[in-house]
């Protein structure tokens, strides 16, 4: 005979050093953890809770008094300000080294590249594509003007102050520079693989119309010099220092607390977040 094993809906009772932390904060600190099922949130945000207390437990312990910081309109609490006084007095951070940031910079030099720039210039003819007579005759037009600019490409640019519906029309198609991402995925598909000065082949449909496009010139990019990412790095290396010390950090503390109800040693802890 199969008998079906009824587990317990009631939640443990999590404890820090005899300190309850009720079901009813962990479920408000729930929605601050995005995870991949509810029991995931759950443990997540009881993580975050049993960290936090941890830590105030300690400043409290040190007689640390809050002194609150405000930055972009926003104040701390009192419990923020206490957890930041207390890693600024007991987490240390060591500077970033030159040799490390140089050493950082030559195992990631394809992090330090500027990003390739296009100047296209472009004929659009506006149509919705749920307007489907309308985007159509945009393509039927779209597709006579590229025929005209192929047999004649010096006339780009007058063809597009007359007939594109783009403000770019008053300097003829020009859009400027532009970096991936910078136009839609349709336009940037059509624009990356060409040469400068080709015409593309084929008209190229977005949602804002159907366009004819021309690449005027592609400036590649290049590895920035390591004076110009020099800070950045630093500021990287010293930031995972930090996290890394304030993990080491929260360790330490709960080796030394009683903690009940939750198994923190297999998780890893939210400052790394």
């Amino acid at each position: 005979m199969r008998t079906n094993t009824v587990r317990s809906s009631v939640p443990n009772i999590v404890a820090v050093n005899e300190a309850v932390i009720a079901s009813a904060d962990i479920a408000r600190e729930v929605q601050n953890h995005e995870g991949v099922s509810p029991v995931v949130a759950w443990a997540a945000a009881t993580r975050a809770l049993v960290v936090r207390e941890l830590l105030s437990q300690r400043a409290r312990a040190l007689d640390l008094v809050p002194e609150p910081r405000s930055e972009n309109g926003l104040r701390e609490t009192d419990e923020e300000a206490l957890i930041r006084m207390l890693l600024e007095a007991e987490v240390k951070t060591p500077t970033a080294e030159e040799a490390d940031c140089h050493r950082y910079y030559q195992s990631n030099l394809a992090r330090f590249r500027s990003a390739e720039l296009y100047e296209p210039l472009h004929i659009l003819f506006k149509a919705a594509q749920d307007d489907q007579v309308t985007y159509a005759q945009a393509v039927i037009q779209a597709g006579i003007v590229l025929a005209e600019v192929e047999a004649a490409p010096d006339r780009f640019e007058s063809i597009a102050r007359a007939l594109s519906a783009c403000p770019s029309a008053s300097d003829g198609g020009r859009l400027g520079q532009v970096a991936r991402g910078d136009t839609t995925p349709e336009f940037e598909a059509a624009l990356l693989p060409l040469e400068a000065g080709q015409i593309c082949p084929e008209v190229v449909r977005t949602r804002y119309g159907v366009h004819v496009v021309r690449l005027d010139r592609k400036v590649a990019g290049s590895v920035l010099p390591f004076e110009q990412v020099r800070e950045r790095i630093a500021s990287y290396l010293e930031a995972s220092s930090s996290r890394r010390a304030a993990v080491q950090y929260v360790t330490l503390l709960a080796g030394q607390a009683r903690i009940s109800g939750f198994d923190i040693a297999g998780a890893s802890s939210p400052l790394v977040q």
